[in-house]
């Protein structure tokens, strides 16, 4: 009889403790690994998409399917080895149930075979090369795809009458991507144009911008990555091109969000096309843009930030539609998913996985006292144009 009860008092002992167990499983966090460059030349990639990922988890609330959500921010530098390590680290150590982030093409390259290996959900909030997504079917894109905006550019700008352009981009593979799309897209509409790729790191304008002056096209577009605009802005300046009759245009990378205001009357009428502004005109980005400062020291948010801010939706309706479960499962519910964002209109295309968004085009102007990307006209719905709609 004591044999029995002792028994029976160890099995009983050890039901009450697997039920107790239970809600410590149930309430194992949902991890997301967030990879930036929060130091660096790309800082303010970093600084706009970790703000704008903390703002959502603020106004959304930290909990999905009854787990805590727990985002994990690493700094990646700008270096893809160094992103490669820490995406991997984050998948092994830290059981992480997606990875978000990448601020620049090589970097996001360099993780995705690591999420096709691991079956990890990658959500890419910065990076904006065409191919991207194709490197592994576990990428899901929310920022925006080059040629879905400098494509349908080049096309109006033509439109607008311009015959003749000189491109300068920075020589990586967003910027090849602007001068192929941008190239094919206005010589198919009639126009002529010459393009010059410049240095991603540490780049001296000077040289290049003599060559525009001496060429004296109608129109020069350029595309730098998000906060080196005002490098290209001053040293436009210094040379004197804002007096040359040359006008500047570009992806509204140049007249990026977060350092337009201090680029100074030399920004005013330059034309560019992009996905956001944030004086798009909405009651959504209204608030948006107000609640961002409140939280921000007054920042604006930039493109990046929107980046960021729509990851993070993708990332809880797909969790949410899941349980909370992460892998194949996860990328399956974030496929076709639609909503409004304080861009606008916005999808993920169930095929490629990549947005399809409005592109705007926009001229600076000076509002209330501060510089603004004003949008005069929509390009609605706008997909990668090279890969047509199956």
């Amino acid at each position: 009889m004591t044999l029995r009860r002792t028994i029976l008092k160890t099995m009983l002992g050890a039901g009450l403790a697997a039920v107790l167990a239970m809600p410590a499983i149930a309430q194992e966090p949902i991890r997301i690994g967030l990879i930036l460059p929060m130091t660096g030349p790309f800082t303010s990639t970093g600084r706009q998409i970790s703000a704008a990922v903390n703002l959502y988890v603020q106004q959304k609330g930290s909990t999905i399917a009854g787990r805590p959500v727990q985002v994990i921010l690493r700094d990646d530098t700008g270096v893809a080895d160094v992103t490669r390590r820490i995406a991997q680290e984050l998948i092994v150590n830290e059981k992480v149930t997606a990875i978000a982030g990448f601020g620049l093409t090589p970097l996001a390259l360099a993780t995705a075979p690591l999420a096709t290996q691991a079956k990890m959900p990658m959500v890419v909030m910065a990076a904006a090369t065409s191919v991207v997504v194709d490197r592994s079917p576990f990428i899901v894109r929310t920022s925006q795809v080059v040629p879905q905006i400098s494509g349908p550019f080049g096309t109006w700008i033509a439109q607008q009458g311009t015959r003749r352009v000189i491109t300068i981009v920075s020589d990586y593979a967003p910027g090849h991507d602007v001068e192929t799309s941008f190239s094919q897209a206005f010589r198919e509409a009639g126009g002529q144009v010459e393009n010059i790729r410049v240095p991603l790191q540490n780049p001296d304008f000077s040289p290049f911008l003599q060559r525009v002056a001496d060429a004296k096209p109608e129109a020069l577009l350029v595309f730098v990555p998000s906060g080196v605009g005002a490098q290209f802005m001053k040293q436009f300046v210094e040379r004197g091109m804002d007096k040359t009759g040359i006008r500047l245009i570009g992806t509204g990378d140049v007249t990026d969000d977060d350092i337009l205001n201090g680029m100074g009357d030399a920004a005013m009428g330059v034309v560019t096309a992009h996905h956001y502004s944030a004086a798009h005109p909405s009651a959504m980005n209204k608030a948006f843009v107000e609640a961002f400062a409140r939280a921000n020291n007054n920042m604006r948010p930039n493109f990046m930030a929107l980046g960021g801010y729509d990851g993070m939706h993708a990332l809880y309706e797909g969790l949410k539609k899941t349980n909370g479960q992460g892998g194949e499962a996860l990328v399956e519910a974030m496929k076709g998913l639609s909503w409004e964002s304080p861009r606008g209109p916005i999808s993920i295309d169930p095929q490629t996985r990549d947005i399809i968004q409005n592109v705007y085009i926009r001229r600076v102007e000076r509002v209330n006292g501060e510089l603004f990307n004003v949008e005069f006209h929509t390009i609605p719905s706008v997909r990668d144009p090279s890969k047509p709609a199956r």
